[in-house]
């Protein structure tokens, strides 16, 4: 999987190769890395935890709750996706990075 810094590098070159860098753009782009280190904080939590996890309820008693970090990790999905489209950003229009390791 790529790091969140390889993933900035990337969308960062894609905006220079659209002669799209600039500081609007750019802010976006840190939303979207934002958003990325959000969602990897949710997918663990998932992992750890699972979809549903056992807590007690507000009188004490065993209850099986759904975690809000699926939920919330669909959400941050949802608006890195928005900022991609905003960038004008997908896979028809990428231009390969030299750097990139395969």
């Amino acid at each position: 999987m790529a790091s969140i810094a390889n993933i900035k590098k990337s969308l960062i070159l894609q905006l220079e190769n659209n002669g799209a860098n600039v500081d609007h753009f750019i802010g976006l782009v840190e939303d979207y890395v934002w958003f990325c280190k959000q969602e990897k904080e949710m997918q663990k939590d998932i992992k750890e935890r699972g979809q549903l996890f056992e807590t007690l309820s507000a009188s004490g008693n065993p209850i099986i709750k759904e975690n809000p970090s699926v939920k919330n990790a669909k959400m941050y999905n949802d608006q890195k996706l928005k900022i991609l489209k905003q960038l004008g950003l997908e896979a028809k229009n990428v231009v390969d990075d030299p750097d990139d390791i395969l």
